[in-house]
């Protein structure tokens, strides 16, 4: 199938095989390696991506349910993505940096739905996407510090 999608701010037109994961499609197809293959389970977060908005793990779709859609990854540069990216650097609310990506997409939903939230709604905005390094308390630090 051949599907039409927008990522990043870029329009790629490309033929799928109708099975194949969206995180896949990003990582094999369009070489966009901060989408990360995790769990291939949908429980760890860590290929989560923005679609139309919305944070989705990337894993648990297919390529061709996004055609026509806009796809955001942390590889999307604006000036929210700079200061998250500056906050996590900061904070040190990464250490392996193998959620980070993840951890950033979730954070940027959060933040552009609520400039200022709590820090209840930040675990609450997070908990989708696993860690095993930090704690989440350098990242609940770096996203509140991230908000205008």
């Amino acid at each position: 199938m051949r599907i039409k999608v927008k990522v990043n701010g870029v329009w790629y037109e490309r033929d799928v095989e109708p099975r194949r994961l969206l995180v896949h499609f990003l990582r094999d197809d369009l070489g966009i390696k901060s989408v990360r293959v995790g769990c291939d389970t949908g429980h760890c977060g860590a290929c989560t991506v923005l679609l139309d908005g919305r944070p989705v793990k990337s894993c648990n779709l297919l390529a061709v349910q996004v055609d026509g859609s806009e796809i955001i990854t942390a590889d999307h540069s604006d000036d929210l993505m700079e200061r998250l990216k500056r906050a996590f650097h900061e904070r040190h609310a990464l250490q392996c940096g193998y959620c980070t990506s993840g951890m950033l997409m979730a954070s940027y939903a959060l933040l552009r739905e609520r400039p200022r939230p709590t820090e209840e709604e930040i675990r609450e905005g997070i908990s989708g996407v696993l860690c095993r390094c930090t704690g989440y308390q350098n990242i609940v630090e770096a996203v509140r510090s991230a908000g205008p």
